[in-house]
């Protein structure tokens, strides 16, 4: 194979690596469901010093709000939908959040844990 064939082929390939490195990275983003006082998962581990995406997911009959006052975060869902919500890059912690309208419920609150 002459060079520039061997060179556009590598090139290529380099480009669909990339784009499905990208694929993953969004396959692979964070989320949180809420069911009417439930959330789950409870806890969410996340890199420090990273940005990520959380995908807030209403399962529940009425709506919900997604609160983490240290994080200055604060949505209300309706049901069946979804929400994503930038984290910008956060020291390593943990930030609390509850489901507010459920919030007297153990299982209407969670942490995100970034190490």
């Amino acid at each position: 194979m002459p060079a520039t064939k061997r060179l556009a082929a590598a090139t290529v390939f380099s480009i669909a690596t990339f784009l499905a490195a990208g694929a993953v990275s969004a396959e692979q983003a964070l989320s949180v469901t809420l069911h009417d006082g439930v959330i789950t998962p409870q806890k969410i581990e996340v890199p420090a010093g990273k940005k990520q995406m959380l995908k807030v997911t209403n399962t529940g009959k009425s709506a919900a709000e997604f609160e983490s006052k240290r994080l200055r975060i604060e949505k209300i869902i309706a049901p069946g939908k979804t929400v994503e919500i930038e984290l910008r890059p956060l020291p390593a912690g943990t930030y609390p959040f509850v489901e507010e309208f459920h919030e007297d419920q153990p299982t209407a609150r969670g942490e995100i844990i970034a190490k």
